[in-house]
């Protein structure tokens, strides 16, 4: 199975055959940012997947946000091409989770972590966040994790 980076890097070659100047355009700016990251420091750095598919999430994020302001603006047509580039990165990311499976997740950390040391408390909120952080891997907003995991210690269900 090939790396996230791989893919990006084939698909590039790909877009260049078939003449898909957006696609190429937006895959060649997502490796160049992802050199960047690697090269950046004092000591250069392989990203794994899960890296690049955080920064493909705030690349996809900045693309949007940018396509809102545009819209605003009144310049549609420039916010069209920044949607077309978040749909692009956002179809190299992994399915997002529903709030109902990040809830049935916490509710699985929690049982879990009362079985090995007693009901959690809100002082005890990071030991429930990390093996959630790690279940949903970037695939749900972090904050929103944060105010579920909040309120399920808090005792709201």
């Amino acid at each position: 199975m090939s790396t996230l980076k791989e893919t990006l890097q084939q698909d590039l070659i790909s877009h260049m055959r078939a003449g898909n100047r957006t696609a190429l355009t937006t895959v060649r700016n997502l490796l160049g940012e992802i050199a960047t990251r690697e090269k950046s420091g004092k000591n250069p750095v392989d990203l794994d997947d899960a890296q690049v598919t955080s920064l493909l999430q705030k690349e996809a994020a900045k693309r949007r946000d940018t396509a809102r302001i545009y819209t605003e603006a009144g310049k549609d047509e420039r916010a069209a091409g920044e949607s077309a580039e978040a749909e692009i990165i956002e179809a190299y990311l992994p399915e997002p989770l529903t709030a109902g499976d990040v809830e049935a997740i916490v509710d699985e950390v929690i049982a879990e972590v009362t079985v090995h040391g007693g009901e959690p408390t809100m002082r005890q909120m990071g030991v429930v966040m990390k093996p959630v952080t790690a279940r949903v891997g970037g695939r749900f907003d972090g904050k929103a994790v944060s105010e579920i995991v909040r309120s399920r210690l808090a005792g709201g269900s």
